[in-house]
């Protein structure tokens, strides 16, 4: 009934296994992956016919994680998985950024990829695992894939380059880069490290690079005995479109790719269009599609050609130059540090809050329930580049957010020393070219500003690549029109001293280790200067969090005396709060951290836990409150929630015949610890009158 075909390599002492033929068998492909106990069904499927309308290549890749794939129900009202998660969201792009590049420019059919994580051992990491699995996957499906890629995680421990580490081995790891590539070329990179050199940096991707070439082989080898029948993609004959508006429009976009502002610039590309689409209106064989793709061709090589053979950049600048720069700190008054950096026409407002450990982000994954003290949301509104539209969190935002923590989260300060959760926000309200790193910038100023006391400023930069053949050109701080017309997004970020993240993504189909080293160079020229710049406003932390922040302040409890501060049902440890004003949380260890608006409530919440802890203390004299008078003494609160009997004997000097004679339930007194009786306490009030 199945006709089975399963190839298996060891790679870093582990299997690797990829199998076809008996799971999703109407997918155009379909592969079972296999690592550990980590098992991904990944599907591949185009659509047989083109939408008309459409002047893109509409690939979807759609990363699922199953929650039975780690024998867990999801939490919430709902139980069974919702929307993406975050994780999710990263983890497509990651599959999504190598593959796109190797479809042909013309084909146009609808694909979509779906690789879902079905088992997981919680030790194997399941990406990429799904980036072979979507690889083989394609180049089984008879669609027009190039070739194969493959994909590796890189470690850094004691020293030594580790691939394809646990997740156990990467809590001891300086560094965590994924890549992915074809067998001739690096295609991505995603990477967050702990200020690693240039150069540890690039053998790094060469390492994750020579790992995966037997993954390449293997994929090949499967598609050799079960690849389907290759597509038939069609290509529309537009050589006379071509020619024409050359002739016509060569001039008119030579002088709007010389001026400098990008809405003056953008307008007139605009009318140009206009005016080419006009040309065809009565042609029913040439659509207005036609004309524009051709026009961006035309577009892309006049920016090109004039930038590998003259050396000249849309805005004037040198290759290496970077845009003019202005950060400002403490540009708002009640928030607790913020920063304005703006790079050109980039641009954006970065907030820094701090909060306690009940603000950290409880985030439900495969691995179970996680916290995370450190937040970083970039949100992209459409005014930033002169546009209407949708409000909201896309792909876009997760994953330039999740760029900018990698870069940064290195140089935070540990939780011991600075108990602080953070939330960083990058309002952009300007872009054209690198949002991410503007954002990475603005961070770093916005975390000195509010006090956090990181271990150096983090500055990014974007690098782009104009190649053909063997020439080439890389670019340092690239504009908006450089990127989409270029071959390359080379983001790098890190320290005047190393590289905290890096993140590069190829248009093309591979670019060589020269390239990358000349990037690395580049970038790090770049961003020593912007440094520099950034220094101007703010060099280093300032000495204390601002008045705005809430105070915080520990104290170390007996783990004893952990249930006694939360009280039954939480009631003890509400009552602070309420009665304070102040948040208060207790680990398992017994640190209480107690934060609040002003030294006041502070102070009143860390007497009112000292109380409730202390011990009482033989001869001491306390203030305490009479709570019920019995026939034979009262019993007298002190030390917060510590009750104490003093007997009528000890009531006053003089003989007492009754125990209300001296002192009635409310009554404030003064008592002296005279004595312990199997754990109870023995007070006295005539001992304590002085």
């Amino acid at each position: 009934m199945f006709k089975v075909v399963k190839k298996e390599i060891e790679i870093a002492g582990k299997k690797i296994s990829l199998e076809t033929g008996k799971i999703a068998r109407q997918a155009d492909g379909a592969i079972i992956a296999q690592c550990g106990e980590t098992v991904v069904l990944a599907t591949a499927v185009g659509a047989k016919k083109v939408n008309p309308d459409i002047d893109y290549f509409p690939l979807s890749v759609n990363y699922q994680e199953k929650y039975y794939a780690a024998g867990k129900i999801p939490g919430g009202y709902f139980k069974r998985e919702a929307r993406p998660t975050e994780s999710e969201t990263l983890i497509s792009r990651l599959i999504d950024r190598p593959i796109r590049p190797l479809f042909p420019n013309e084909f146009k059919n609808e694909v979509q990829v779906l690789p879902t994580v079905i088992s997981y051992d919680k030790e194997n990491e399941a990406d990429i695992l799904a980036i072979i699995a979507s690889s083989a996957a394609l180049s089984i499906s008879g669609m027009p894939f190039l070739e194969p890629i493959g994909a590796s995680r890189v470690g850094f421990i004691d020293g030594k380059y580790v691939l394809n580490p646990s997740k156990t081995d990467l809590k001891n790891s300086k560094l965590d880069l994924v890549v992915a590539g074809t067998k001739h070329a690096v295609l991505m990179v995603e990477s967050e490290a702990s200020g690693l050199t240039e150069e540890e940096m690039l053998n790094a991707v060469k390492f994750g690079h020579d790992g995966f070439i037997p993954v390449i082989k293997m994929i090949d080898d499967l598609a050799k005995e079960c690849k389907k029948a290759d597509w038939i993609v069609e290509k529309k004959d537009l050589s006379d479109v071509k020619k024409k508006l050359e002739v016509e429009f060569t001039e008119n976009l030579k002088k709007a790719f010389s001026i400098r502002d990008k809405q003056e610039r953008s307008n007139t590309i605009s009318e140009i269009t206009d005016k080419a689409k006009k040309l065809y209106e009565e042609d029913e064989n040439i659509t207005d599609l036609d004309v524009n793709s051709e026009l961006k061709n035309l577009e892309k090589n006049i920016v090109r050609t004039d930038i590998l053979k003259n050396k000249k950049r849309i805005d004037g600048r040198g290759l290496s130059d970077v845009r003019p720069i202005m950060c400002e700190v403490g540009i708002l008054p009640r928030v607790h540090g913020s920063a304005l950096f703006t790079r050109g026409e980039t641009q954006a407002i970065v907030t820094t809050t701090l909060g306690t450990s009940d603000d950290e982000q409880k985030i439900e994954s495969l691995d179970g329930m996680q916290k995370e003290r450190f937040m970083l949301h970039y949100n992209f509104p459409p005014f930033s580049v002169g546009e209407t539209g949708r409000i909201g969190t896309g792909r876009r935002e997760i994953g330039h957010g999740k760029l900018a923590w990698r870069a940064i989260n290195s140089s935070l300060p540990k939780k011991e020393s600075f108990p602080y959760t953070f939330r960083i926000v990058s309002e952009i309200t300007e872009s054209n070219g690198s949002s991410s790193m503007a954002t990475v910038c603005g961070t770093s100023l916005a975390l000195m500003d509010a006090g956090v006391p990181i271990k150096e400023p983090v500055a990014g930069i974007a690098m782009g690549l104009i190649k053909d053949g063997e020439d080439f050109s890389v670019l340092s701080d690239i504009l908006g029109d450089e990127d989409h017309l270029g071959d390359m997004d080379f983001k790098v970020a890190g320290t005047k001293d190393g590289i905290t993240s890096l993140q590069m993504d190829i248009k093309i189909t591979g670019i060589t280790f020269e390239i990358m080293e000349q990037a690395l160079k580049q970038a790090k020229e770049g961003r020593i200067h912007i440094l520099g710049e950034m220094n101007k406003a703010l060099a280093k932390s300032r000495d204390d969090v601002g008045k705005h922040t809430p105070k915080m302040e520990k104290i170390s409890v007996d783990k004893k005396d952990i249930a006694t501060v939360i009280g039954k049902g939480g009631a003890t440890i509400r009552e602070i709060v309420e009665l304070s004003g102040a948040k208060v949380d207790i680990n398992d260890e017994g640190i209480v951290t107690v934060a609040a608006p002003d030294e006041e409530a502070r102070n009143k919440a860390m007497q009112m836990i000292k109380d409730i802890t202390a011990k009482p203390e033989m001869n001491k004299i306390y203030n305490g409150k009479v709570m019920k008078i019995m026939e034979f003494g009262a019993f007298v609160n002190f030390l917060g929630k510590q009750d104490g009997l003093v007997h009528i004997s000890e009531l006053a000097e003089k003989r007492v015949a009754k125990v209300t004679d001296v002192v009635k339930e409310g009554d404030a007194v003064k008592v002296k610890v005279i004595g312990f009786d199997r754990g109870k306490v023995k007070l006295s009030i005539k001992q304590a009158i002085i």
